[in-house]
């Protein structure tokens, strides 16, 4: 049985990132950049004023007051047409070009006018004041953007600015999510006895959507070959198969066999980890006609299909997306209560994560166990406790991997 260590990198490994594709800067957000970005360009482009006011030079202004006569105005968009001389300035706005012969801008509210002269306040001036400076925020050659990193708006932003109109990027997966076994019914159905309503396929395609991927649900498969194998025929079309239960060991357990029959080959059965332990993990190899199709088993228990989509799947829709890092990224939060833990295998516990002025702190939920979807709704992470007995109390520290 394999550590999640392990698990995790086996799928890491088992997972191709797909291959580049160029797309419309409108169309990337929440993508990952496939290839470096380095500046084209210097930015700021040129000089320029910081705020509204007077182009000025310094000199002219040792005590930082004065009359000077203003010889041009230029606005954002337009350069001088004239030289800043000695005794002289010009009107400026805010983003234009900064006049030859000038070498600060004094702000508006520190001036007057009378006539074609500006009288201004007696304030200290010195070379640069209220300008920015040409590639003072990037020059052209700077690496700007890395590869893996997920475009939001300001990466599109810096994107505009260096004039990527198409992006190489990586595509969204598509993930298809079945549920199997006999005794789930939909949720706009009312249970009979010994049935419980499909929670799991609308808790899988939330988590799909979270982590960037594009889904669609393939129903309810009961504990029948036929069924279940052309269900799962259908699911192989997608990028991702996330099937929830009939994973364990039991007679009506069909799903492993069921996928070995649809050409899907293992990579492994069982991770030491509670919930979760019974996680199987396969790939159906693609060709020239079809794309791979990674195949994920969970187990039925609610909390244990959530647990390792957070792990392992979401892990592979970051690898295909070309997103780095991969795996998840655990933050080190102060914990707050008291708990006492027995458990012989690594146990991913429901938490509430906080973020205060002191940073991270923890709390655990109360849990029953893996069928126990109750206690996730006051979560909002999973405290990450290895298989060590030992009584948690406040001020401890522990690893917290978070679900937002």
């Amino acid at each position: 049985m394999h550590t999640v260590a392990t698990a995790l990198e086996r799928v890491l490994a088992t997972v191709a990132p797909f291959p580049a594709e160029s797309l419309p800067l409108a169309a990337v957000q929440g993508l990952a950049l496939a290839e470096n970005v380095d500046s084209r360009i210097d930015s700021p482009p040129f000089d320029k004023a910081l705020m509204d006011g007077f182009a000025v030079r310094s000199a002219d202004l040792p005590d930082g007051a004065g009359r000077l006569r203003v010889v041009e105005q230029i606005t954002a968009g337009q350069v001088a047409a004239l030289p800043v001389g000695p005794g002289e300035a010009i009107q400026i706005m805010t983003g234009a070009p900064l006049p030859v012969g000038a070498d600060c801008v004094v702000k508006i509210e520190d001036t007057r006018l009378e006539g074609d002269e500006v009288v201004i306040a007696a304030r200290p001036l010195q070379d640069g004041v209220n300008i920015s400076r040409q590639g003072s925020a990037m020059r052209s050659g700077d690496r700007v953007l890395a590869a893996g990193v997920v475009l939001r708006p300001p990466q599109l932003a810096a994107l505009a600015e260096l004039g990527w109109p198409q992006v190489p990027v990586r595509r969204r997966p598509t993930l298809a999510v079945l549920a199997t076994g006999d005794e789930l019914v939909p949720v706009d159905q009312t249970p009979g006895p010994g049935q419980i309503r499909n929670s799991n396929e609308t808790m899988l395609v939330a988590q799909a959507a979270q982590s960037g991927c594009a889904s669609r649900t393939l129903g309810i498969a009961r504990d029948v070959r036929a069924e279940l194998g052309a269900k799962i025929l259908d699911g192989l079309t997608a990028d991702i198969l996330v099937l929830s239960g009939g994973v364990s060991a039991g007679k009506l357990d069909l799903v492993p066999s069921e996928l070995t029959a649809a050409g899907v080959e293992e990579v492994f059965h069982g991770v030491a980890m509670k919930p979760g332990k019974p996680l199987w993990f396969g790939v159906r190899q693609g060709d020239i006609s079809r794309n791979a199709c990674y195949v994920f088993g969970l187990p039925g228990n609610p909390v244990s299909s959530m647990v390792c989509f957070e792990l392992f799947v979401r892990s592979a829709i970051r690898r295909l997306m070309g997103i780095s890092p991969a795996e998840p990224q655990p933050v080190s939060a102060v914990f707050e209560g008291e708990y006492t833990f027995r458990g012989d295998r690594p146990t991913y516990h429901p938490a509430r994560l906080t973020w205060t002025a002191g940073g991270p702190r923890v709390a655990l939920v109360s849990w029953q166990g893996s069928s126990d979807l109750r206690a996730t709704v006051d979560a909002n992470a999973m405290a990450c406790l290895p298989a060590i007995e030992r009584t948690y109390r406040t001020g401890d520290v522990m690893d917290v991997l978070s679900w937002d």
